[in-house]
């Protein structure tokens, strides 16, 4: 056999990796299997029944396609990659998810699908619903709420709202975990298979849930256009718009879909109105939405038929197994509640023993409280007993004292008395020297004015005496012969000079009288001022002596009736009043 005679072995099978929502999976293919023989394996793999919402999607270039079932897969445009890329998703959606999606597998799936397209904002959602589906999505993760298991921040690892969503407005995460736990909480009791039912019911009002959109231009005018394809019909959108469609042709109003390569045509079922053409950019573009009209408008028609056997028979396990497993769940959450009345009975019996034993404790605690407490209020009694003994003895000692100061009272009383007489007597003999010195002092001005008038007088008489000088001497000195100067014994001269010489004298005793009287006064008036210093000490240590008396009085008289108390001082203002107001006289005097 020569060389160019062989051929190069073909290999039997190739590797194929299959990506679903929640894992990844790889086969070994056999060449000639066709696209529906590796659908099946993936739907027996994951345990799927309801295979008509499903398929096989993977990459074309700048596009998307979906497997053929009927060709074999290395026949179809796949990628030449080792293993082949497959991804299981839903190829049509249900237009009540409630009633069609049978199975719990088929239920998580679509669940999981659609979360991933509003995560990723394929699918527009407003804040409010986000938030709401958001809370879905835990409860289907973690179960019914705990606080005391999910603490705040349990939810930062977990995608749960569009970027789109966190940045409208101006709130951090912890704000939004805040609020959806706010709706987490209140979805206590639900399953995980019930949560996400709520959460596709919720999903499928959504404008853009379970549409496809491919790019149009209409006619010859190469206006662009996106055309959605989706459970109801076909939908025209502007390309600034995918949530209101500019026209609609819902399924039941087809009644022909054509293409002839890039124009695509809707012929109405009603005549009257126009056909609708299309263009689209790529031949392939055309061919899967055939495709996707295909599919969903069978399945338009299937939900309008009574269900096939094997759908009845899958609904009715369906049920049963949703029978079932509520009953499960209802007995679940029965023992749960009774394991949680034991479990709180348990702990409220346990806390019945210890505060039993704490009671006991503290009886047994009081008890020997009140057995030292008997002890003590017995010897406090003893005590006591010898207190009002040594009490009675001291009451005795302090009225004696009482009487004994009674006594020293009315001595200081006398002595008071006494002194208040020589105050009076003072007081009058104070005013008796007052009255003296003003006598002493009309006395003094009578004299001054008799010695002004006396220096008067002789000052008059010496004017007198000159000009009866002035007068003789001339006639004397006109006589021829001077006689003999007679003796000084004129009697005129001599009178005068003896009346001058009789003044002086009368005028230095009157001074030295004057003088006198004033320096005995003032000897008298000092000695007055010291027996009223005298006085005044006196009456300061009789009222010293008087408030001692008083505190020693009030303490005895306390301590008699068996308590004391700290002693008043009584001020004597008002009783002394009188003594200070003649003090502050004597002291002006």
């Amino acid at each position: 056999m020569s060389i160019l005679g062989l051929k190069k072995k073909q290999p039997k099978t190739f590797k194929v990796k299959v990506i679903t929502m929640d894992a990844e999976m790889e086969f070994s293919c056999e060449v000639k299997w066709k696209g529906k023989d590796l659908f099946d394996l993936v739907c027996r793999t994951v345990g799927l029944r309801e295979t008509w919402f499903f398929g096989l999607r993977y990459i074309v270039k700048d596009t998307y396609a979906w497997l053929k079932p009927e060709k074999r897969v290395l026949d179809q445009e796949v990628p030449k990659d080792s293993p082949i890329t497959f991804h299981f998703l839903a190829k049509f959606f249900p237009e009540k998810v409630e009633e069609e999606l049978v199975q719990e597998i088929t239920q998580h799936l679509f669940f999981l699908q659609v979360k991933k397209q509003i995560l990723d904002e394929e699918i527009f959602c407003s804040p409010e619903a986000s938030v709401l589906l958001a809370s879905y999505a835990v409860q289907a993760k973690y179960g019914a709420y705990d606080p005391n298991f999910h603490k705040p921040g349990f939810l930062a690892q977990d995608e749960l709202l569009p970027k789109r969503v966190l940045m409208q407005y101006q709130m951090t995460a912890d704000m939004w975990e805040e609020k959806i736990t706010a709706w987490y909480a209140e979805h206590r009791g639900i399953a995980r298979d019930e949560a996400e039912m709520e959460y596709l019911k919720i999903a499928q009002d959504l404008e853009m849930y379970g549409v496809s959109y491919f790019a149009i231009t209409q006619n010859k005018r190469d206006t662009d256009l996106l055309l959605g394809v989706d459970a109801q019909g076909l939908h025209i959108y502007s390309p600034k718009s995918k949530l209101n469609p500019n026209k609609s042709f819902p399924w039941s109003g087809i009644r022909n879909i054509s293409y002839s390569e890039k124009e695509f045509t809707i012929k109405p079922l009603d005549k009257k109105k126009d056909v609708f053409k299309f263009y689209s950019s790529q031949l392939r573009v055309n061919k899967l939405i055939l495709q996707l009209c295909i599919g969903n408008h069978d399945l338009f028609m299937r939900r309008r038929k009574v269900d096939s056997i094997e759908v009845q028979q899958m609904k009715a396990q369906a049920k049963e197994e949703k029978a079932r497993k509520k009953m499960e769940r209802q007995i679940l959450a029965r023992e749960k509640q009774m394991r949680e009345e034991a479990e709180r009975a348990k702990e409220e019996m346990e806390r019945r023993l210890f505060q039993l034993q704490d009671e006991s404790r503290l009886a047994n605690e009081a008890l020997l409280r009140s057995e030292e407490t008997a002890d003590l209020l017995a010897e406090k009694a003893q005590i006591a007993e010898e207190e009002a003994k040594l009490l009675a003895h001291k009451a005795a000692d302090a009225e004696q004292e009482r009487q004994r100061l009674e006594v020293t009272a009315m001595k200081t009383k006398e002595e008071k008395r006494l002194m208040e007489q020589k105050m009076r007597e003072a007081e009058q003999l104070a005013v008796k020297l007052v009255e003296q010195s003003e006598r002493r002092l009309k006395e003094a001005d009578h004299l001054k004015q008799d010695l002004t008038e006396a220096k008067d007088a002789e000052r008059r008489a010496k004017q007198k005496l000159l000009e009866i000088t002035k007068t003789t001497y001339p006639l004397i000195a006109a006589y021829s012969a001077p006689p003999a100067p007679p003796e000084p014994s004129d009697f005129g001269y001599e009178s005068a000079s003896s009346r001058l010489d009789f003044k002086d004298s009368d005028m230095k005793r009157l001074s030295m009288e004057i003088e006198r009287e004033r320096l005995e006064y003032m000897e008298k008036s000092k000695h007055l001022q010291d027996q009223l210093k005298e006085l005044k000490s006196e009456i300061e240590s009789l009222k010293l002596e008087e408030q001692q008396q008083q505190a020693s009085l009030y303490s005895l008289h306390n301590e008699a009736r068996g308590y004391v108390q700290e002693p008043v001082y009584i001020p004597h203002s008002n009783r002394n009043s009188a003594y200070m107001s003649q003090m502050a006289f004597f002291e002006e005097v």
